[in-house]
């Protein structure tokens, strides 16, 4: 065996290494982009709704829960656990529903249940928007009140 065939044999194992890593490389790509337009087809543009949740401080409230319903039908509930909360107070948002609708108006009520430092809350949040061509993001707010010593459950919708 002469040493340019030694040679030709050692590069072998490192280009198939090379191609099976570009290969990889290639599906990730193409799982992504799948994804992205399998979004799109579930979820135009012109008919979506997207709703996330988010905290301020945590002072008087701990979430357990959220049930979500849209023209009174429920449509997404989430149990909480003290790390996604921990998450939340740290300034995380978390994507709670994402969906269509038709254009129109609709009614968006949210209930919130939990624990606060003298009682236990079950509250709600109620908005009544106009569904046209464009998306509609929504955010369930809960803010602590220093005023009022208590936390404040609110529905802010995005500006597209």
């Amino acid at each position: 065996m002469c040493c340019s065939q030694v040679f030709a044999q050692a590069a072998e194992p490192a280009k198939s290494g090379e191609q099976v890593e570009s290969l990889k490389e290639s599906v990730l790509t193409l799982n992504r982009d799948l994804l992205i337009l399998e979004e799109e087809l579930l979820y135009p543009a012109s008919s979506q709704v997207a709703i996330y949740v988010s905290m301020d401080l945590g002072t008087f409230f701990a979430l357990d829960a959220i049930k979500l319903e849209i023209d009174n039908k429920l449509v997404a509930s989430e149990l909480y656990t003290d790390k996604q909360t921990k998450a939340l107070f740290r300034g995380g948002v978390q994507r709670l529903y994402i969906g269509n609708l038709k254009a129109g108006e609709h009614e968006i009520s949210a209930f919130f249940t939990g624990r606060g430092p003298q009682q236990d809350y079950k509250r709600g949040a109620k908005i009544v928007i106009t569904k046209a061509q464009e998306p509609v993001v929504l955010e369930l707010r809960i803010v602590d009140s220093a005023a009022q010593l208590q936390p404040v459950f609110d529905i802010k919708q995005w500006q597209m």
